[in-house]
């Protein structure tokens, strides 16, 4: 049985990093090599369920936004250490979720996210310039799962947070800002 390759469909991000973004910003960067142009490794998604950790329809929930959202099942996070004054004991089942994205689905969720998601959020002047780490990694954090046009009302019955965090590889945070702003990243503007 021979596979029909005519109906594969590469993401809109990803044909636009191949074809125009490394080259722009090899230039923009002055780097002499394209293969030392950041690139995008992976996505990660957290949600840590914090007190709501004993509450099953939480659980359910978080577990329902995530595959929903993403497209993949997520991961239960299970307590390394004993933590006394949050009630959390070692190799307790399930204090958070998280799911990593790479390839393909990265992309579309990054797409998603920076032209769906983040202008739905209210009140929103942009993605702070601060979050990034000295590898050039950066966190977003978003208050609230409802701004994801996936999930209906009945997956928002109980809000809780999201944290993504966007691995990229041979970076610091100068060039990493310039290739999330290549992809579309809404940064806050500076006050003048």
């Amino acid at each position: 049985m021979s596979k029909d390759t005519s109906t594969i469909v590469v993401p809109r991000l990803k044909t636009q990093y191949r074809d125009e973004i490394v080259e722009s910003l090899k230039t923009s960067l002055e780097l002499s090599n394209r293969h030392q142009v950041p690139a995008l490794e992976k996505i990660v998604i957290n949600v840590g369920l914090g007190r709501s950790k004993d509450d099953k329809q939480m659980f359910e929930t978080v577990r329902t936004t995530l595959r929903k959202v993403t497209g993949q099942q997520p991961v239960d996070i299970i307590a390394k250490k004993s933590i006394a004054s949050f009630k959390i004991r070692a190799g307790m089942n399930t204090i958070g979720m998280k799911v990593t994205l790479r390839g393909d689905r990265m992309y579309e969720f990054l797409d998603r996210l920076v032209n769906v998601v983040l202008p739905r959020v209210r009140d929103f002047h942009g993605v702070s310039k601060k979050a990034f780490d000295p590898q050039g990694n950066y966190s977003l954090g978003l208050t609230e799962q409802s701004v994801f046009p996936e999930l209906g009302f009945e997956d928002v019955n109980k809000l809780h947070g999201l944290q993504i965090n966007f691995t990229v590889t041979g970076s610091d945070p100068v060039k990493s800002r310039a290739l999330l702003e290549a992809f579309g990243m809404p940064f806050e503007k500076e006050n003048k």
